[in-house]
Formats: structure tokens, sequence, C-alpha cells
């Protein structure tokens, strides 16, 4: 493998037009974010999926045809994914809004009350033994619980209108936003070929592997990496929640157990926002349905995330991003700054391809030292000899 030519940046460059680009990068991504989020997603379809075409065209399938199988096989999974899960998130909802309702309006044939207002009871009864008689929450609970059950028709009905329209507007953004990302991504596979002998032409791989397959194989070890992830942790919260609810600790547990387990495993894919995210619905669940079940949540998560930080994270995604905790941080707040959401999502496998891109121009880069020499060069004094020209005679002066 030889080393390949590098060019050597002076300091009047980096103290200048580095600045001066950054500058202008941070301009250009504030008034076309948009633009730029949108080819920056489709460019990691393009770069994940790229391998998948390069093997089906060494079975002589025309680049077009495995672009179209491919693009197919890719948005069926995706599609058959968004079913499932979409199926399993309506079902477990639909069942936990009728508990909820049961809760709240049924009453028990003994007592009179509903399920929130014997709750509330204990709750008060539990105040007043332990010398809180001051606290008196049972008439403002009852009071909410009863405007709950009851239901104010004409304020839900104008918020159920306000956020049917926001939803509706956001949904059209979205939907154009998707048919967009698709189209390019699909541009940038048919092209990619042209797009790899163009780098190639200009930056040789000298030996080492070219630059586009150094962003595939960087991009597919996150991807392979996070999926990883997320299937053990969200097993792990499934399986514990189910664990709780079969052993009484949390009551009906065991019920939404699979709800949990997904959605844990779908906002592992936050790195550091993800785990505190993904105990906050059962938290919810066990603060509503028994206060002291809260605790044994709590205890089950930190137990999942020791393990995730301690064993998972380490083997798994040590060699999958391979940058520094502070850089994945700023990463995820510029892409939520930019993007929101979304941004979060594509900020992770874009500075893994970033990193890829900065590994294979860092070898061809040499950023001239701003340090002094420590020893100033000596003159060396080098005897030359006799020379081989005759002097010219002098001129001898008479006396």
């Amino acid at each position: 493998m030889t080393a390949p030519p590098t060019i050597r940046i002076p300091r009047w460059i980096q103290l200048v037009g580095l600045p001066v680009l950054l500058l202008l990068g941070f301009l250009v991504a504030e008034a076309l974010g948009h633009v730029i989020f949108l080819f920056l997603t489709a460019a990691v379809i393009a770069f994940t999926l790229n391998p998948l075409v390069r093997d089906l065209t060494r079975l002589r399938l025309p680049r077009g045809v495995a672009v179209a199988v491919v693009s197919v096989i890719f948005a069926t999974a995706f599609i058959a994914l968004l079913v499932a899960l979409g199926t399993v998130v309506v079902s477990e909802t639909r069942s936990a809004a009728d508990r909820i309702d049961a809760y709240l309006t049924e009453e028990n044939p003994a007592s009179g009350k509903t399920g929130a207002e014997i709750d509330v009871d204990r709750l008060q009864q539990w105040l007043d033994t332990h010398g809180l008689e001051g606290v008196k929450l049972e008439q403002q609970l009852n009071d909410l619980t009863d405007s709950i059950g009851a239901g104010d028709v004409s304020k839900y009905a104008q918020d159920a209108i306000s956020f049917a329209q926001g939803a509706a507007k956001s949904v059209i953004l979205f939907v154009f936003s998707v048919i967009l990302v698709v189209v390019i991504s699909i541009y940038m596979l048919l092209d990619m070929p042209r797009l790899e002998a163009s780098i190639d032409r200009r930056f040789p791989p000298h030996g080492g592997l070219p630059l586009t397959q150094r962003i595939e194989r960087a991009l597919w070890g996150y991807v392979k990496g996070q999926a990883i992830l997320s299937i053990v942790i969200g097993t792990s919260a499934g399986v514990g929640m189910w664990i709780l609810g079969t052993t009484g600790l949390v009551e009906g547990a065991e019920r939404y157990a699979l709800l949990f387990g997904l959605w844990t495993a779908f906002v592992e894919v936050i790195p550091y926002i993800g785990p505190w995210l993904s105990a906050v619905p059962p938290a919810i669940y066990a603060l509503v349905v028994d206060p002291i079940g809260v605790l044994w949540v709590a205890a089950l998560f930190v137990f999942i995330y020791q393990i995730e930080g301690h064993v998972v994270v380490p083997n798994v995604m040590a060699s999958a991003l391979r940058l520094h905790p502070l850089l994945v941080i700023f990463g995820l707040l510029a892409g939520g700054a930019l993007y929101g959401i979304p941004g979060v999502l594509v900020a992770l496998p874009t500075m893994a391809a970033g990193r890829a891109v900065w590994e294979f121009f860092g070898e061809r880069i040499d950023l001239e030292s701003w340090e002094e020499p420590t020893t100033r060069p000596v003159a060396v004094e080098v005897d030359v000899g006799q020379s081989d020209t005759p002097e010219p005679p002098r001129a001898v002066s008479g006396s």
C-alpha cells in the first residue's frame, strides 16, 4: 500500500481561509437548512443501499433494475414495519384508554366510588396518618377526576379541531418531504458509479478503500450496531415490564409490555436522550396504577441502562461511531436545532459518514505547523579547496 500524496496547507490559509469557510458553511446551512436536510437524508439512504445494488449488478442485472428492486424491498420493509408498529400501538392504546376510562368513570358497587376516587381517599388517609393533615388533596383531586370523567365537550372539540388542522398540515409537508427524499436517493443510486469514478479519478485510493466505500462501511457499521442495541434494550425493557406485571409489582404491566418494549427500542436510536424518554411511559403508567410501582420501574430501567452502558454499548457501538461523546452531543443538538426530531435521527449516521470522509482526507492533507523550530540552522563553513581556474596575472607596478 503506497502512501497517498499530501497537500500542504500554509498557515495563512489556516488563519484566514478556514474560518471564512466555516462561516460561509454556517450561513448556507442556516439559509438552506431544509434543502440540506433532505439531501443529507437522501445521501445517507443512497450510500446505505448502494452495497445491495452493487451486489445485484454483479449478478448481471442492469443498474436501473437493481435500483428498482432494492428500492421496492426497502420501501416494502419500511411500510410493513410501520403497519406492524401502528397495529400494536393502536391496539394497546385503545386498551389503555378503555382501562383509564373505567378507572375514572365506573363505580364500585360496594363503595359507590370510582377507582380514582378510592385511590384519592387512600392518598388522603395516608397524608392524614403521617402528620400531613394540612395537605387537603381529596376535594381538589375528586373535582379534577369528575371534570375529566364528565368532560368539557366544547373545549375538547375545539382542541381536537385545532390539533387536526395542525396535524393535517404537518402530514402533508411530511409526505411531500418523504417523496422528495425518495426521488433524490434514487437519482443518487443511479448515478453512484459516475460519482465513484469521478472521486477516484481526483482522489485515488492508493491501495486502500475508495472514499465512497469507506462511507458505506461507516454507515453499515452504524446501522448494524444501532439495530442490535435497539433489539437488546427493547427486549430487555419489554421482558422486564412483563415480569413486573406477572409478579404483581406493577399491576397490569404485562398487558402493555410489548408496547413499552417497542417504545424503548424506537427511542434508543436517540443516544443520551433516548434512555430518559424510554422510561417515561412505564413510569407514568405505574404512577397511575400504583405509585409504589414507580420505584420498581425506576429500578428496572436503571439496571437495563447500567448493562447498556457497561456491556452492550462498549462492545456493539464502539466500532460504529468512534466519536467523542461531546461531539456526538453537539451533533444531536445541531440536528435538533436545524430540523427537530428528524434532524436528531439523521445526525448520527451523517456524523459516521463525516468521520469516514475526515479520515480519508486526513491522510492527504498536511497542515503547516505553527510551532517555531527548537534549533536554528547553523552555518557550516565549507572548504571548497583550490580552484581549477588559473588566477589572472597580477600587474606589477614599477619602481
